[in-house]
């Protein structure tokens, strides 16, 4: 099953107090395991960059402003996604921020049934503790250091690695992988059937004599010895 590990940046909180997109990253997973595949893309908010949100992901009013439109990769990014189920940790954040974009051009929004929230699911398999997706990286033995900002790109990559573990995914894998071990080396164990009847030669006494025949027409060196090892050579 395809699924899209995706995540955001923005100006703010609140879409609809004039905060905006301004990076979305997306991996591709299949059966759980990245494809390789992935969607980045900068985006021009049209507006400036306050500086708690600066303080946050890096990503300035300067080097935003000759980055496109959403208008402008909103083809490529539907394109990207096409109908498939959206992984998200604290989905109704992204999903608000994409809709309102998709909205501002006229475009139909995504509808919410399509995401699988990470943060419900860690509340509900981690109840009463902190489920930052820096949390969840350290509980899963998830390498985050080069996270010293927020990104959306890497957080997505960390997030499709998180999710894997939460639900249990890579723990069956790699049950599965063993098994397969497990039963590759149990067939090596396995003694051959033998035929309990064995199978009438195909090759007939006068095949035989016709092959001794042909033989001794090649004299005392033949032709393949000239392929044998010195030491093979002598030793005959």
């Amino acid at each position: 099953m395809r699924e899209i590990v995706l995540d955001t940046e923005t100006t703010g909180l609140d879409p609809l107090r004039g905060d905006r997109l301004v990076e979305i990253g997306c991996i591709e997973i299949f059966n759980r395991m990245p494809t390789g595949q992935s969607y980045h893309v900068y985006i021009n908010p049209e507006r400036d960059m306050p500086a708690e949100a600066f303080a946050v992901h890096g990503l300035s009013t300067e080097f935003l402003a000759s980055k496109p439109l959403f208008t402008e990769v909103v083809d490529e990014f539907l394109a990207f996604i096409a109908d498939t189920p959206l992984v998200i940790h604290n989905a109704s954040f992204d999903i608000s921020f994409i809709n309102a974009e998709l909205e501002r051009i006229k475009r139909p929004v995504i509808a919410r049934d399509r995401l699988v929230d990470t943060l419900l699911l860690a509340r509900r398999k981690h109840p009463g503790v902190s489920n930052r997706l820096d949390d969840l990286c350290s509980r899963y033995a998830i390498d985050n250091s080069r996270r010293t900002k927020h990104g959306a790109l890497l957080d997505a990559e960390l997030l499709a690695e998180v999710y894997v573990d939460l639900i249990g995914a890579r723990q069956s894998q790699l049950i599965l992988a063993s098994e397969a071990t497990i039963t590759q080396v149990g067939h090596g164990d396995m003694p051959r059937r033998q035929r309990e009847i064995p199978l009438a030669p195909r090759v007939t006494d006068a095949e035989r004599e016709a092959h001794r025949a042909f033989i001794a027409t090649l004299g005392d060196k033949p032709i393949w010895n000239e392929y044998l090892p010195p030491a093979a050579e002598a030793a005959e």
